[in-house]
C-alpha cells in the first residue's frame, strides 16, 4: 500500500482518541480548563452517562470574543508561549488539544464572556467543523456543551460501557480533581440529580468529607513533611485499621495534578510495611509540592503520568512522611459494644469504620489513653477524643499489670482506663522482630550451633540466591558452607527457634530473598520470618512471670501495636465501656 497523507478530518479523529477516551475524559479536560481560567465554581451536568450530553460551566476569566473561534484550532493555547515554558508548567493543560479533540468527535457549543467585558459570544461546531458563531448574553465565565459524543466515530462509541458505568467514571474524575483543588467549589449533576458537591473552603479535610464521608475522614491521620530541599508532602493517611481490598483509595497529586505512579505507590507500601495484613491496602491522599522544573508532565497523552528529575528524593520524602505519621499515631483496636439503637453512638464518641483485621468482631480503633492522671490534673474522665488530642507523638504502651491468660492464647492485663487483651504470639513476634533487626544492625547475631551439621538439597535458583546473599545470611545467624554442587551444609542457625527445623527455615528465607524487591524489604522479611518461628504460639501455657516479662519487652519496642505482619498485638476494653455495660453509668 503506498504511503499517503491522511486528510485532516481523519487525522483529527485519530488524535482525539489519545485525549478523549470516554465521557469522563471530556469532563476532566473541560474542568481542568476551568481551573486554569481561575474558576472558583464549576458545575458539571451530564445526561446518559455523558454520552448524550455534557455541560461544564465556570466563573473563570472567560475567553475574549476575538479568540473564541481560535480556541477550536489544534495547538492553540494561552498557557505556554515557547519551548522554555515546558520546563515550568504550572497549569493543568498546556498542549491546546482538548477543545479541538472534543469538537472533532461531537457536536459542541462554546459560550464565553471574558471577565470585565459587557458582551459574550458563542461558536458551534459538528465534527470539528465550525457551523455558527455570534454574540451571546451570558455571565462572566465559560460554558461548554458537548452532545452526541463519538456519534461520528462508531468504532469508539461501541466500546463505551453502560450509562451508569460511564456516570461512575465521571464521578470518580470529578472527585479526583476536587481533592486536588479544595479551593474550588464543584457541583456534579447527573440526569438532573445532584450527585456530588464540594464546599470550596480550601480545606482538604472538607473535600475528603464530601468524597468519603465524615466517619471515614475522622479515622484518617494527618501527614505533613518537608525535606531539606523544600519538597513538601501533605495530606491524610488511614490508620492500619482502615483498609480496602484494592489500591483505589491511594491517590497522589503532584503540584495539584492527579497522577498515577508506581514509584509513589511503592513508597506508600513501604511506609505501611509491617502494619497491614496481607492483601489489604490503606486510604491515602497525598499532595506533593515540588518545584515545576523538577517534574516533567509532558510524558503521557492524558497527563496521567509524570517524570521526576530526582526519583529517589521524592520516594524518600513520601515514604518518610507517611511512616513518621503512622509511628507517631499508631492506634490500638478498642473493643466496644454495639450501640443499643441502630446508628446511635455513645455520647462523646466518634465512630470510625470498623477495621478489617481480627475477623468480624465489633471493635473500633482507638489510641491507648495516656498512663496516670491527665496533665490538667483531672482523673481521666475526659472523652476519648480529648485523650487522643493530648496523646504525645511517639507514646508507646502504658504500664500494664498481668491478670492471667485466656485460652492459652491471650494475656489479660490491667492498665490505665481499662483492660487489655494481648495476643501472646503477635506480641512476642514484635519483640523478636525488633531484636533480630537490632542484632543484624550491630552484626552480633545469636547463633545456635547444631550438634551435627545438616546437609540440605537446594534447587538451582536457591543455590544462586544463597551465593548472592551469603553475607546477609551470616548476619542473621546462618552458618554453613556449600557441600557439593547442589547441597548446603548447615552448621548453625539463629538462636531461639521453636517452631521450624533448620532446613525448613533456610528454605523459607531463601524464598523470601528471591521475592524481595530491595535490600530493605529483604532484611525486614527475613527478620519477620525468624521472629515468627522464634515466638510462643497460641496454645502455649505461660507462667505469670513469663507473661509479665513479655509485656515489659513489648513496652520497650518501637511499634508495639502490631506484629511484623500487620496484625494487632492487643485490644482495649475501656473502663468507661465496662461501666456502661454493667449499668454503673
Amino acid at each position: 500500500m503506498p504511503i499517503r497523507v491522511l486528510d485532516s478530518t481523519l487525522a483529527s479523529k485519530i488524535a482525539a482518541g489519545e485525549v478523549v477516551e470516554r465521557p469522563a475524559s471530556v469532563v476532566k479536560e473541560l474542568v481542568e480548563n476551568a481551573i486554569d481560567a481561575g474558576a472558583t465554581r464549576v458545575t458539571i451536568e451530564v445526561q446518559g452517562g455523558g454520552i448524550e450530553s455534557i455541560r461544564v460551566s465556570d466563573d473563570g476569566a472567560g475567553i475574549p470574543v476575538l479568540d473564541l473561534e481560535l480556541a477550536l484550532e489544534r495547538h492553540a493555547t494561552s498557557k505556554i508561549g515557547d519551548e522554555n515554558d515546558l520546563e515550568t508548567i504550572s497549569t493543568m493543560g498546556f498542549r491546546g488539544e482538548a477543545l479541538p479533540s472534543i469538537a472533532s468527535v461531537s457536536r459542541m457549543a462554546l459560550t464565553s464572556r471574558a471577565r470585565g467585558t459587557e458582551q459574550g459570544a458563542y461558536v458551534r461546531s459538528t465534527g470539528g467543523v465550525l457551523e455558527r458563531k455570534g454574540a451571546a448574553g451570558t455571565s462572566e465565565g465559560t460554558s461548554v456543551v458537548v452532545q452526541d459524543l463519538f456519534a461520528n466515530v462508531p468504532a469508539r462509541r461501541k466500546f463505551l460501557r453502560s450509562p451508569a458505568a460511564e456516570s461512575s467514571r465521571i464521578h470518580n474524575a470529578v472527585t479526583q480533581i476536587a481533592i486536588g483543588h479544595p479551593h474550588v467549589r464543584f457541583n456534579l449533576i447527573s440526569n438532573g440529580k445532584d450527585t456530588f458537591s464540594s464546599p470550596g473552603s480550601g480545606e482538604l479535610r472538607d473535600v475528603l468529607t464530601a468524597v468519603y464521608g465524615q466517619e471515614t475522614v475522622q479515622a484518617l491521620l494527618k501527614v505533613e513533611g518537608t525535606d531539606k530541599d523544600g519538597r513538601r508532602v501533605s495530606g491524610f493517611a488511614s490508620s492500619p485499621s482502615l483498609t480496602r481490598a484494592n489500591r483505589s483509595g491511594i491517590n497522589f497529586y503532584v503540584n495539584r495534578r492527579w497522577i498515577q505512579s508506581r514509584m509513589l505507590l511503592q513508597a506508600v507500601e513501604e511506609a505501611y510495611r509491617g502494619l497491614l495484613m496481607e492483601g489489604r491496602h490503606p486510604l491515602v491522599v497525598l499532595h506533593i509540592d515540588i518545584p515545576a522544573v523538577e517534574v516533567d508532565v509532558n510524558v503521557h497523552p492524558a497527563k496521567r503520568e509524570v517524570r521526576f528529575h530526582h526519583d529517589g528524593a521524592v520516594f524518600s520524602a513520601v515514604q518518610r512522611s507517611v511512616r513518621e505519621c503512622l509511628v507517631a499515631h499508631s492506634p490500638v483496636p478498642l473493643v466496644t459494644a454495639r450501640p443499643a439503637q441502630p446508628g446511635a453512638a455513645p455520647s462523646g464518641w466518634h465512630s470510625p469504620p470498623a477495621p478489617t483485621w481480627g475477623g468480624q468482631g465489633s471493635f473500633q480503633t482507638w489510641p491507648i489513653p495516656p498512663a496516670g492522671r491527665d496533665s490538667d490534673g483531672t482523673d481521666g474522665s475526659a472523652t476519648d477524643t480529648e485523650h487522643e488530642a493530648r496523646l504525645p507523638a511517639g507514646e508507646t504502651l502504658p504500664a500494664l499489670r498481668v491478670l492471667g491468660q485466656a485460652g492459652q492464647t491471650y494475656v489479660i492485663a490491667e492498665g490505665p482506663q481499662g483492660v487489655y487483651l494481648i495476643d501472646q504470639h503477635a506480641a512476642h513476634e514484635r519483640v523478636n522482630f525488633e531484636k533480630v533487626l537490632r542484632q543484624v544492625e550491630e552484626k552480633s547475631p545469636e547463633i545456635q550451633g547444631l550438634l551435627e551439621p545438616l546437609a540440605v538439597e537446594l534447587l538451582p535458583e536457591q543455590v544462586q540466591t544463597l551465593e548472592e546473599w551469603r553475607d546477609t545470611l551470616h548476619d542473621f545467624g546462618f552458618l554453613g558452607e556449600p557441600f557439593g554442587e547442589r547441597a548446603y551444609l548447615i552448621r548453625g542457625v539463629p538462636a531461639g527457634l521453636r517452631n521450624a527445623s533448620p532446613d525448613q527455615l533456610l528454605g523459607e528465607v531463601l524464598e523470601t530473598l528471591q521475592q524481595a524487591k530491595d535490600t530493605s524489604q529483604a532484611l525486614e522479611s527475613m527478620a519477620a520470618s525468624i521472629a515468627c518461628h522464634s515466638s510462643v504460639r497460641a496454645g502455649d501455657t505461660l507462667t505469670h512471670d513469663e507473661m509479665a516479662a513479655l509485656l515489659r519487652q513489648l513496652e520497650a519496642t518501637r511499634s508495639p501495636h502490631t506484629c511484623p505482619h500487620g496484625r494487632p498485638t492487643m485490644l482495649h476494653l475501656s473502663a468507661s465501656n465496662l461501666e456502661r455495660e454493667f449499668g454503673r453509668r
